[in-house]
């Protein structure tokens, strides 16, 4: 696996192959959600590429920023393991070096469930996925339908601005307790993880949307979304300090 830092070093490397290639963009804290879509990649492509950068312009809560788990040294290990083809770690000076003057917005679906209590956050993150994009110039990327709201406004992005890279949705990796994998369930305490799984339990329940919230709040969840869109439930909670969501689809 070869590793790039330099964005310009990397897109000297990008025009040597004509290959297919696949994209993973991550923030790093690899768990089996991301591991998951590695495997697509190489499945479906001769090269894959895999990104970690935590990206600070999507989040509106500079605790959750710095408490954000690191776990690059292991991450590594696992991308090698994986036959991963190509490592991109761009600097946050090359990535903003306008100083994030220039920005990606949506007016609709991004004002709706994460992006009503998280001011800016589908601003960055937008911004963040179209530059990856261009740096990565793959045939496909790969993301998860855990954020499936931020897969359908990347997905839309990119059709919207004929990019060339093809955006696949995979399907939401779960522990077998039923808690959607993700980076920030190395946060929760003992007490918190063994909590965490009854948030999808009580999501994909027949009760009505009252009920549900009524439900997690006894539990000791505090809510910051259920709601129904389409044919999906979507829910957003915090358990002690760590945000959890997911979504149902009915």
């Amino acid at each position: 696996m070869k590793i790039f830092k330099s964005i310009k070093t990397w897109q000297v490397e990008r025009n040597k192959t004509s290959k297919t290639i696949g994209f993973v963009p991550t923030m790093g804290a690899l768990h089996e959600g991301h591991l998951s879509l590695i495997k697509k990649s190489k499945k479906e492509n001769k090269i894959t590429i895999v990104s970690i950068f935590v990206n600070p312009t999507q989040f509106n809560d500079k605790k959750d920023l710095n408490n954000y788990p690191n776990t690059l040294e292991k991450d590594i290990k696992e991308l090698k393991k994986m036959g991963t083809d190509y490592l991109i770690m761009p600097k946050y000076s090359e990535i903003y070096a306008d100083n994030y003057t220039y920005k990606v917005s949506e007016d609709k679906l991004s004002k709706i469930l994460c992006g009503s209590s998280r001011k800016g956050h589908f601003d960055g993150v937008l911004t963040i996925v179209m530059k990856l994009l261009n740096i990565a110039q793959a045939d496909k990327a790969y993301f998860g339908e855990k954020d499936y709201q931020q897969y359908v406004l990347i997905k839309k992005m990119a059709e919207t601005f004929f990019m060339k890279t093809k955006i696949i949705g995979c399907k939401t990796i779960k522990e077998k307790d039923g808690l959607a994998k993700s980076s920030r369930n190395l946060l929760l305490t003992e007490k918190e993880r063994k909590l965490a799984p009854n948030f999808y339990k009580i999501l994909k329940t027949k009760k009505s949307v009252p009920e549900k919230k009524k439900s997690l709040i006894k539990l000791g969840f505090k809510i910051d979304y259920i709601e129904k869109h389409d044919d999906r439930i979507f829910g957003a909670v915090k358990l002690g300090k760590v945000r959890l969501i997911d979504n149902v689809k009915i």
